[in-house]
């Protein structure tokens, strides 16, 4: 067992062992990962793996995992949320990513497409005192409502294409992070609606995630 003095030990080598390491030096971002107890969202077989640099298990299929601490931040970092921004989110997972979102946003919408996981997740959350995240048991793979409704859409997982149903429900100004492509080669993409039309895209770095469920395969076959 643990001791808190050893979880904060953990927590600090985390910091600054993966995710320092990884470009992620904003202030506030490296402030949140200290001060939000990641253990906490944990499924509690699993918690002495809270702090390592890998993907955790969260359930029976193989996508269904709570993504290393380096990518979350990373993620984090590079949407430049701020304080009176909406946030959509597929693939809530443990809801860890949900909880870092909401310290930076005024609201967040978190689709899971688990009942068991959305369940775990809103008990998480709740738990922990996080009240404005709303966990929605749905496929984020299906088309939303149509109009621009968020100001940030991240993807807690990776997908093939971008998906350009999702482009559309971002505001003028929004960003979509996601880690696209197949394995062995997958890069963040980070595409920001600069004005009705436009968009703006970056691709700044190279991870592999697992994949969110129901989203577009391309065929690997050519004829």
């Amino acid at each position: 067992m643990n001791t808190p003095q050893d979880l904060e030990r953990l927590r600090f080598n985390m910091i600054e062992q993966q995710i320092r390491p990884w470009d992620v030096l904003e202030r506030d971002v490296l402030d949140l990962l200290a001060n939000i107890r990641r253990e906490d969202y944990v499924p509690a077989e699993h918690r002495a793996l809270a702090f390592f640099d890998m993907d955790i298990p969260l359930g029976d299929l193989p996508g269904e995992v709570m993504l290393s601490p380096k990518v979350e931040a990373r993620m984090l970092q590079d949407l430049h949320i701020q304080k009176h921004e909406s946030v959509l989110e597929i693939g809530t997972g443990s809801g860890f990513m949900a909880a870092l979102l909401a310290h930076r946003a005024a609201q967040v919408l978190t689709l899971e497409i688990n009942p068991k996981l959305a369940a775990t997740a809103a008990d998480n959350l709740k738990r922990n005192g996080v009240t404005n995240v709303e966990v929605r048991t749905a496929d984020g793979a299906k088309p939303l409502p149509s109009g621009p409704s968020f100001d940030v859409i991240v993807l807690s997982g990776s997908v093939a294409r971008v998906p350009q149903n999702l482009l559309g429900s971002l505001k003028i100004g929004g960003r979509l992070g996601a880690i696209v492509g197949n394995e062995p080669m997958m890069r963040a993409h980070f595409i920001t609606r600069t004005s009705e039309g436009q968009w703006d895209t970056q691709q700044p770095w190279d991870i592999v995630a697992p994949r969110l469920l129901n989203f577009p395969e391309p065929s690997r076959f050519n004829f």
